[in-house]
């Protein structure tokens, strides 16, 4: 017997229909498309068939019927007030019933429905908790507009109709976690998961901002979790529309608006203005998510601020006051928090920080305890250098570029830094300890963070002869003659503004001090024909110039930007006029003493790390250049 034949006693997996069962297939999907809720099968009728006979089909084909098809109100509200009448019965078994009555669209129906829907969503989620996160999910999920909304959000804003849908989704989620302890880790864990992704269009991811932050004001509980998540998606964003690409488009937009201007003139078209730039959305897609963004957190902060209260209720009592106050701290101390968990170990963020910056401005008080607890972490040695670093920074920022710090607690923190620093140096040279940059990274950001304060505000502190005293009490000049050398490792900029401000008041004379260092990086890049690396401190300072435009306007009545002394400009002023006269070769050798804080004086550009980065590297070019154009070899050593 041959075990190759040529048929096979098995059935093929294609089915075969005769033309009498195909139609009778058909038949039966129309009628499933088709269906209409008979009275006498309603969902009263499908649970019994299932309780009594165990009989799952009626129950699939009223499932069916409700994926399917739109209800209308009258049939809605009918099927969701008997639902609520057995909603002890409805078991795990019935998994698929509930879903697909809990998936029902109800937000943009009318007041009765929506009634009808919270109260049997309210009900099964008490009686039976298997459904709870599944329900708590779907309300989470209204919280998403979808790609055809954006005529519902106006510059991050719902329209009145598409707000009263929301706010009777977040009065069912509040009634839910007053009921339910449990709903607390479903809502947490709904919310971080349907996050959107930071590509998605603007109003997509502001609406479920707006969602998030109208949860935290009837639901406080959430703050420390949802601070903390607001950062890390707002940081997401912020690295993904960097300083440079920012400033490349809207300098681009710029040069359209003066060639129209330019039109506008020629052909004198009065009745065509320009919008103020303000009004504009960013020309970065990204970078305009995150301005409408850091808005609606601007405008929530205002709700924690103290002045606000202050505001509303003028009859309060100095006890409310107090009271208010006391809770605007516990707020800060949610936010700084998050911030040290978030956007503290990440270099070079550009806008999200300013989240700080702002609530800080609304009491005095609060400004004080960021200080406070960034010079905690300073002077802890348990903490990571590196943490310390990025603190300096942050504390040297904010005391610069911060109007509404008052001028003691400037001069109280940079007494602190001084302090620090000098004993820093006595401890040191008891061991004779090297002066690299990698084991003194924090006493050289300490220095430089001195040395910044002062450039950055040397009007506030030489305005009258007692705050000269006070920087003579510091001790500069020991501080930059030291044996680690501070200055050589300090940026450029920071260094030779520094010099212009103690040579106008004769506070130190760095001037020997930078040429010194500059001979020795002159004679280590050319030693062997090969340009290495300078030894400086990589750093940023976070509160440099804010960009986005909306909520730019929040940030620019409390933002201090760079202007040079008067005393050091007429220093600057002499220093330039002995250049024009010393000819030409001293124009391209500047004296260390002259002011270099801004290049062009008309942008607050003070150390932008992408215009350092490119200054630096000219400089080198043009340095090399003139070594060789004065027929100095490439080993010539100074």
């Amino acid at each position: 017997m041959s075990v190759i034949t040529s048929r096979t006693s098995l059935s093929s997996i294609l089915k075969t229909y005769t033309p009498a069962e195909r139609e009778k297939t058909k038949a039966a999907i129309m009628n499933k498309v088709r269906f209409e809720m008979p009275r006498q099968k309603g969902i009263l009728e499908v649970v019994k068939a299932v309780e009594e006979r165990q009989n799952f089909e009626a129950m699939n084909e009223f499932v069916a019927f409700l994926t399917e098809n739109d209800l209308d109100d009258t049939e809605f509200i009918s099927i969701f007030n008997d639902a609520r009448t057995i909603v002890n019965q409805l078991s795990p078994k019935f998994t698929h019933l509930v879903e697909a009555l809990l998936s029902q669209q109800w937000t943009n129906r009318s007041q009765e429905t929506r009634k009808a829907y919270s109260e049997f969503c309210l009900d099964i989620l008490v009686a039976h908790n298997k459904y709870l996160q599944f329900g708590i999910n779907k309300l989470i999920n209204h919280w998403i507009p979808q790609e055809n909304d954006i005529g519902l959000w106006l510059n991050g804003e719902p329209t009145p109709e598409l707000d009263n849908g929301l706010q009777a989704i977040h009065q069912l989620l509040e009634r839910i976690l007053n009921a339910i302890p449990m709903a607390f880790d479903a809502t947490l864990d709904a919310i971080e998961h349907s996050f959107p992704y930071y590509k998605k269009a603007t109003h997509i991811v502001v609406g479920y901002v707006h969602n998030i932050l109208q949860l935290l004001k009837y639901k406080p509980i959430f703050g420390e979790y949802i601070i903390q998540l607001l950062m890390q998606n707002l940081v997401i964003l912020d690295v993904h529309a960097p300083r440079a690409a920012i400033e490349e488009l809207e300098s681009d937009d710029e040069d359209d608006d003066e060639d129209e201007d330019n039109e506008q003139e020629m052909f004198e078209m009065d009745d065509c203005r320009k919008k103020p730039n303000s009004d504009r959305p960013m020309n970065h897609p990204i970078a305009h998510t995150l301005d409408i963004c850091m808005m609606k957190i601007f405008n929530f902060l205002d709700l924690k601020s103290p002045q606000n209260s202050a505001t509303q209720q003028q009859q309060q009592n100095e006890m409310e006051r107090q009271q208010k106050t006391v809770e605007s701290i516990k707020f800060l101390r949610l936010l700084i928090k998050a911030f040290d968990n978030v956007i503290l170990p990440i270099h070079n963020t550009h806008h999200a920080q300013f989240m700080l910056f702002y609530f800080c401005s609304l009491k005095q008080c609060l400004g004080e305890q960021f200080l406070t607890s960034l010079w905690d972490k300073i002077k802890n040695p348990n903490c990571s250098a590196v943490i310390r670093q990025a603190s300096v920074g942050y504390m040297a920022s904010f005391l610069a570029r911060s109007k509404f710090i008052n001028i003691n607690i400037l001069k109280h923190y940079l007494k602190e830094l001084c302090s620090w620093a000098h004993k820093y140096i006595r401890d040191c040279d008891q061991y004779r300890s090297n002066g690299s940059l990698k084991a003194n990274l924090v006493f050289f950001s300490v220095c430089q963070a001195i040395f910044y304060v002062i450039a950055f505000r040397s009007r506030d502190l030489t305005v009258d002869k007692k705050s000269l005293l006070f920087l003579q009490s510091l001790h500069l000049s020991a501080l930059v003659t030291c044996n680690f050398n501070p200055l050589r490792v300090c940026l450029p900029a920071v260094a030779t503004a520094f010099a212009g401000v103690t040579r106008a008041y004769q506070l130190a004379y760095c001037h020997t001090i930078l040429e010194r260092n500059a001979r020795r990086k002159l004679a280590t890049v050319y030693a062997n024909d090969t340009a290495t690396p300078e030894e400086t401190l990589d750093t940023f300072f976070p509160f440099d110039p804010y960009l986005l435009k909306m909520s730019g306007q929040r940030i620019t009545p409390i933002y201090l930007v760079y202007q040079a002394s008067e005393a050091e400009e007429h220093v600057t002023a002499e220093s330039m006029s002995s250049h024009h006269t010393a000819g030409g070769a001293a124009t391209n050798s500047r004296k260390r003493g002259d002011s270099e804080m801004l290049d062009d004086h008309e942008v607050d550009d003070f150390i932008l790390s992408d215009k350092r980065q490119r200054l630096t590297s000219f400089s080198k070019t043009h340095d090399r250049e003139n070594q060789f154009t004065y027929g100095l070899s490439p080993g010539f050593h100074i």
